[in-house]
């Protein structure tokens, strides 16, 4: 009973999209995708490089970029500056909440409260000389007077306004990215936009389809499976739907 339970509770938390399949060509068109699918794709520009190779593996990297974190890897701690982590290389904080939440399809933990918020120290003397360096350790010695840098400072974040501010509030409570108030276009190369009846009837004159009875659309389930392979996809491919879901190209 209670494995049948946890079951049914991972088969909720499963994202899902309905594909329209050309059945001649063994093609997706294009996908009908709601907020929670949107979200998540949109969330894939969020993800920083090294989090990409951990989740697919250094070898599935297509160029060099696996070798630089195979290296970080194995670099030993005596050649890592004092003051450096390989865990920040490593395993990087991923800031987009619908990237690093609980409801996450790729599973990154979301940013501590410690990894969120930084402080910042200045040298106690006036000088502006003095006041124009900043440490985020406490008691590093001042570059102009070497003096302890021991004085708080305030991060203050630029470049927002009290709506963006809002809006970074509310993607922290897992409001994600996109409004939830129309279902979304995604296409086989994973082009999104806005849903709507005439761009349904002009997706299929630029398909040029002529026989409708080859169309037929299929519901799929989105998990952590097809998140690594779409992820994997979109590195390497311009038709991410159809390699995943119609795998003709191999998806992992």
């Amino acid at each position: 009973m209670a494995s049948e339970t946890t079951s049914q509770k991972a088969s909720s938390d499963l994202m899902s999209m309905t594909l329209l399949i050309d059945t001649k060509a063994q093609r997706v068109l294009y996908a009908e995708a709601r907020k929670d699918v949107v979200d998540f794709l949109l969330s894939l520009l969020a993800l920083p490089i090294a989090s990409g190779i951990k989740l697919l593996g250094k070898g599935s990297m297509v160029g060099c970029v696996g070798n630089l974190y195979a290296s970080v890897e194995k670099l030993d701690d005596a050649f890592v500056q004092a003051d450096a982590a390989k865990d920040s290389l490593l395993s990087p904080v991923v800031l987009s909440p619908a990237a690093s939440s609980n409801t996450s399809v790729l599973r990154l933990p979301a940013p501590s409260s410690a990894q969120s918020s930084k402080s910042f120290f200045r040298c106690s003397y006036s000088s502006n000389a003095c006041r124009s360096f900043v440490t985020n350790a406490s008691g590093t010695k001042c570059p102009n007077c070497g003096n302890q840098m021991a004085t708080a400072c305030t991060y203050v974040a630029g470049g927002q306004d009290q709506n963006t501010q809002n809006a970074a509030a509310e993607g922290a409570k897992g409001g994600g990215f996109v409004q939830g108030i129309v279902t979304y276009t995604v296409m086989d190369d994973l082009t999104v936009a806005p849903m709507s009846s005439i761009s349904s009837i002009t997706l299929l004159n630029r398909f040029a389809v002529k026989d409708l009875g080859a169309l037929k659309d299929k519901t799929v389930q989105l998990g952590y499976t097809e998140g690594l392979a779409i992820l994997k996809a979109s590195l390497q491919s311009k038709t991410v739907l159809t390699d995943v879901f119609i795998g003709l190209k191999p998806a992992s």
